[in-house]
């Protein structure tokens, strides 16, 4: 069985893989292309077309992340290999503090508290009610189930969507384009961890902006695709005066949107000259949300080679679905 990984990392993967493996030839693909060409199954990160058009004997492909738009949309992906993602491989832990984290954000107004101190103002606000704070986690799949069961198990009611019906423990589900209109009504806080697919992409627009309640907050951790940056920075009003701008709440709330914690966008990393590094209810953070532990991430990678090469069925992605 012959190996081949690509990714920022390579080297430590290959001595990971060959450690695991000890019987297979595990070559990166910074080897010559007449090692590359022969490989039997692909270990990779966003993996270049020039890398697909050598290939003459491979079997199988493992995507090293939980999100495969990138691998999909490569032209030069061959049809009718099976591709296999990670499925959280401890993504999900880091996930969830990374979201726990922005609904807290908001929740406990901190948002609020850090305009007060720009203004050297001493003011306490009256602390909102977890059980009075709905959130919205679109999106639950491995990861996305995991955050929504973690904020359910802190107290707060949450409301999860996906596109085909699924139940969850303290969690109340919706799917379908009518079970994602009557979530939006009901959330101070809206999740996305939705994949990247023709469905979900710019499904965070004017419209659905629009069926959110008065000063709700936005978190992406999820893709940027799903957003329409342009609808969304509408929503949350002006930026052009210290309190946003606008029509003032006494806040600093200007928008129909309170505020987005963001750590995905259409393009990465996000453009200099992007209006939403200027916003004043905007958080940044660049695509940290989640890494992929290798330690986890390993045991998945080489329990489906394990697999492949005993000639058994692995579960794979719907490249048409997306996911």
């Amino acid at each position: 069985m012959q190996i081949l990984i690509h990714s920022a990392d390579a080297e430590q993967w290959q001595t990971a893989i060959a450690k695991a493996l000890p019987k297979a030839k595990v070559i990166t693909s910074d080897a010559a292309l007449e090692e590359r060409q022969d490989a039997d199954y692909l270990v990779a990160w966003q993996p270049p077309g020039w890398l697909f058009e050598e290939q003459q004997a491979l079997k199988g492909i493992i995507n090293l992340g939980a999100g495969v738009d990138a691998l999909l949309n490569n032209p030069a992906l061959p049809a009718g290999i099976p591709i296999v993602k990670l499925r959280d491989a401890g993504m999900a832990d880091p996930m969830i503090d990374y979201v726990r984290y922005a609904v807290l954000h908001f929740q406990r107004d901190f948002d609020h508290y850090a305009r007060q101190q720009a203004r050297r103002q001493w003011l306490e606000r009256p602390l909102a009610s977890k059980a009075e704070w709905g959130i919205g986690v679109l999106g639950l799949g491995a990861i996305g189930a995991r955050v929504a069961q973690a904020l359910a198990a802190d107290g707060f009611p949450v409301h999860g969507w996906s596109r085909h019906p699924k139940a969850l423990d303290g969690v109340r589900c919706y799917h379908g384009k009518e079970g994602l209109a009557t979530l939006l009504g009901q959330v101070k806080s809206l999740v996305t961890l939705l994949p990247n697919t023709p469905a979900t992409r710019g499904i965070i627009n004017a419209e659905t902006l629009a069926a959110l309640p008065q000063g709700a907050s936005l978190i992406n951790p999820g893709r940027g695709s799903l957003i329409d940056e342009a609808a969304l920075l509408d929503a949350l009003g002006p930026a052009n005066a210290e309190t946003g701008g606008g029509k003032d709440d006494g806040n600093g709330d200007t928008g129909r949107l309170r505020g987005a914690v963001l750590d995905a966008f259409a393009r990465e990393p996000l453009p200099a000259e992007s209006p939403l590094w200027r916003h004043p209810h905007v958080l940044i953070t660049p695509h940290m949300a989640a890494p992929t532990p290798r330690g986890a991430a390993l045991e998945q990678v080489i329990d489906t080679l394990r697999a492949w090469q005993a000639g058994e069925q692995v579960p794979s992605i719907d490249p048409s679905a997306g996911y």
